[in-house]
């Protein structure tokens, strides 16, 4: 554990910098780091990855919000329905094993990466956020934040953009609220069955929010179809090679 600490707190800053540029990828980044390179067991990882990515998320967005690049009506009804299903989705973590929790996750990564690069059919009202739809999708992002151990931003940055019609620059800062909303009921939730290293926790947090610090900065200079492209490929490219570790990891059982 010791001698890999290094390059996974080293990596830990890419968890900011990717929550402060993208307002996602922070859980996206913290599971495969915690759970291949830390060596934490996948469902101790879910709740380690919730606080590191939900403080983290509550501090972004703060830092962010000042710039005015923020959607109230859509953080709020998110973030309510999306902490009420992450609580909820918590309590299914321990049903499945460890490799089909990181399996599922991949999958779900390349859907939602190919989803922001397709073509959009009808695009949401630019700017609204209509709360019947909003409500739905934040409940059922809510239940995989929980069930995963995830901020959520990688499945509401796409529901923002495409859902709720807000352009990156207002996604990043709003999605960051919901993030930590939703993390924190998945961490009521998986606190119930789940006791874990506080102290290694810490030190991912600290790298993290230094991350995020320098990644909030680099906002400003980035257009939002770069962020939003740059978003897509790099949860692709993520997800596939989870997939891949989890493929090779069977035949070397079998």
């Amino acid at each position: 554990m010791s001698v890999a600490l290094v390059p996974a707190l080293l990596l830990a800053l890419l968890i900011g910098v990717s929550l402060g540029t993208l307002g996602s990828g922070g859980s996206i980044i913290t599971m495969p780091v915690l759970v291949y390179i830390a060596g934490i067991p996948p469902h101790d990882a879910v709740a380690m990855s919730l606080v590191v990515v939900g403080t983290t998320a509550a501090v972004g967005s703060y830092l962010q919000s000042r710039s005015g690049g923020f959607h109230a009506r859509a953080a709020v009804v998110f973030a309510i329905t999306g902490a009420l299903g992450a609580f909820g989705g918590a309590r299914l973590t321990h049903l499945v094993s460890g490799g089909m929790l990181m399996a599922i996750f991949a999958a779900l990564m390349l859907l939602a990466g190919w989803r922001m690069l397709a073509p959009a059919g009808e695009p949401a009202e630019p700017g609204t956020c209509r709360i019947p739809r909003c409500a739905a999708i934040g409940l059922a992002v809510g239940v995989l934040t929980g069930f995963l151990g995830i901020g959520g931003g990688f499945l509401i940055v796409p529901a923002l953009v495409l859902a709720a019609g807000l352009d990156m620059k207002r996604a990043v800062p709003t999605s960051l609220a919901i993030i930590a909303f939703n993390a924190a009921g998945g961490l009521a939730g998986q606190l119930r069955v789940d006791a874990f290293d506080w102290a290694l926790t810490g030190a991912f947090l600290g790298s993290a929010l230094i991350g995020m610090i320098g990644g909030s900065m680099m906002t400003t200079r980035i257009s939002g179809v770069a962020l939003r492209r740059g978003f897509a490929w790099a949860v692709i490219a993520l997800g596939a090679a989870i997939l891949g570790f989890q493929a090779l990891s069977r035949a070397r059982v079998v």
